[in-house]
């Protein structure tokens, strides 16, 4: 859902998604202001009467944040409270648009805020004349956070053992339901997006751009089906609709994602070349396993000896699937691995979804997949794939048998017609959220006006296209746009002829140069 947005990954501490945001955490905030302390004008503009003045590290510039009271559970307005905390980067021009642009982020369980530093030198031209706002979605980053103990120094045995992640998982769930703010039947999407209106009320902005990534494009789908008339353009980045079955769906596109990877090298003369027998040695290092290999840490740098299985393999190769560029060393990283020299997959799993920005807020995490995603696990039409199987489905199931979750209504699952401008980008090689899903999402918003939907592919793109190429020209020219029929269609020829990276081949030295 990178799922990933990412999202974005299932290793280390059963982390789902593609790469989150490379920005650091947020720093000092001031005193939280309150929904109490009253809206700004409405049609002013995003206003900064509830927030003080910030700094974030990454960020060369003061901002402003801010926080605003939510009950837990909406139903009790008197309740339990929690702080809603956010971020606001002004404007940079004085004379500025009313309507600020809405970063939603990835996971489900990534922070907004700590996402901010990279994200907003993607929408700087977007950032002259309108406010970006993050919000850390409940359960994650400040705002009533569901975080599970870090796992980051693990051995990997045990950071990639599926029944030990289980255990930690039972741990962190015991743990957080003694929190205040720790019935995790309240941290919905639909619940969430209520708060994220409360923000927009509070702030005074008459409407939103909204711009979502990954598990955000379904955050962003249901802020639009509640609140239609308060969203002006949205942006979905890896299209993760209501409809999608995250445990069961994350199988057959990661497989879709694999074989394409390892078809692209049979494709590549040089590839091909030095590795004619890729295939065979894939399924002949499957077959393999279990065994017991010796490969240093990729972060600590300490040998380390452990049991091999099918399933830890997988989740070494998905990683890397997200990004194009990482992927292109999978042939050499898989060819290795079939002879017994294993650092090359374990180094670039490491790469995808690292760093202290990367770690998702798994309580609320698994509130979200739970809820929304596994009940429905067994009427999915996806088929597992033929390497990944149900993998992924057997640990979801297993940690939702216990796990509390809301209840969804059934309008959840459902994408009406848009009545504004929305533009889908979808990557061809993404293994997470790839065109299909857009493509369904597509359909139903434009089931009523096809000229208000635009469904961008960019082949040979992974998991996120706002930061390849020409993009971020395009999306501000179709949020900056004067009117909706000025919006659509965009033309994105300069990214989808971008072609896919080539596999790397390792430097080797010729019979004269060796000893």
């Amino acid at each position: 859902m990178r799922y990933t947005s990412k999202l974005r990954l299932l290793r280390q501490g059963a982390r789902i998604g593609a790469a989150a945001g490379l920005a650091l955490a947020l720093a000092a905030i001031g005193k939280p202001a309150t929904a109490a302390d009253g809206p700004a004008k409405q049609g002013s503009g995003t206003s900064t009467s509830i927030t003080q003045p910030c700094r974030i590290e990454g960020m060369p510039n003061e901002l402003q944040c801010g926080s605003i009271k939510r009950p837990l559970n909406p139903a009790e307005p008197a309740g339990t409270q929690i702080d809603i905390h956010f971020l606001v980067v002004p404007a940079m021009a004085r004379n500025k648009q009313p309507d600020p642009v809405l970063m939603l982020a990835g996971g489900p369980g990534q922070s907004a805020i700590n996402v901010a530093p990279m994200v907003t030198s993607r929408l700087a031209r977007l950032n002259n004349r309108r406010d970006l706002v993050f919000i850390d979605q409940r359960g994650t980053g400040k705002s009533a956070p569901l975080q599970c103990a870090d796992d980051k120094d693990l051995p990997m045995a045990e950071a990639l053992d599926a029944n030990a992640q289980f255990k930690r998982l039972e741990t962190c769930r015991r743990d957080l339901a003694k929190l205040p703010h720790g019935d995790m039947r309240y941290y919905s999407t639909t619940i969430a997006m209520q708060d994220f209106e409360a923000v927009r009320v509070a702030l005074g902005a008459p409407q939103w751009n909204l711009i979502g990534g990954s598990y955000g494009t379904r955050a962003a789908l249901e802020y639009l089906r509640l609140f239609p008339a308060q969203v002006r353009r949205s942006v979905l980045d890896g299209v993760a609709p209501p409809d999608m079955v995250l445990p069961a769906s994350f199988s057959s596109d990661g497989q879709a994602a694999l074989d394409a990877s390892l078809q692209a090298c049979e494709k590549e003369p040089a590839c091909a070349q030095q590795f004619p027998h890729l295939r065979r040695q894939w399924g002949e290092l499957l077959q393999s396993l279990p065994r017991q290999i010796s490969v240093r840490h990729p972060l600590t740098g300490q040998p380390e000896s452990f049991t091999l299985s099918r399933e830890m393999l997988l989740r070494s190769v998905r990683s890397p699937l997200y990004v194009p560029a990482l992927a292109a060393a999978l042939p050499a990283a898989i060819a290795a691995a079939s002879e017994g020299r294993f650092e090359g997959l374990v180094g670039l799993s490491a790469i995808v979804g690292g760093g202290k920005s990367g770690r998702l807020a798994m309580g609320m995490h698994f509130a979200v997949v739970c809820a929304e995603d596994v009940p429905r696990l067994e009427r999915s039409a996806d088929r597992p794939g033929a390497d990944f199987g149900r993998d992924d489905a057997r640990l979801y199931t297993q940690v939702c048998q216990q796990w509390p979750r809301a209840q969804i209504a059934p309008d959840f699952f459902t994408m009406p017609p848009t009545k504004s401008p929305v533009l889908l980008l979808s990557g061809g090689a993404d293994p997470a959220t790839p065109p299909r899903h857009g493509e369904r999402a597509a359909k139903a918003l434009g089931s009523a006006n096809a000229k208000l939907v635009q469904h961008i592919v960019v082949p040979e793109a992974g998991h996120g296209v706002m930061g390849v190429g020409c993009m971020r020209e395009l999306l501000f020219r179709f949020v900056d746009a004067k009117t909706d029929a000025l919006a659509l269609p965009q033309d994105a020829a300069c990214a989808t002829k971008i072609p896919r990276p080539g596999a790397f081949l390792p430097v080797q030295a010729s019979k004269e140069q060796q000893p």
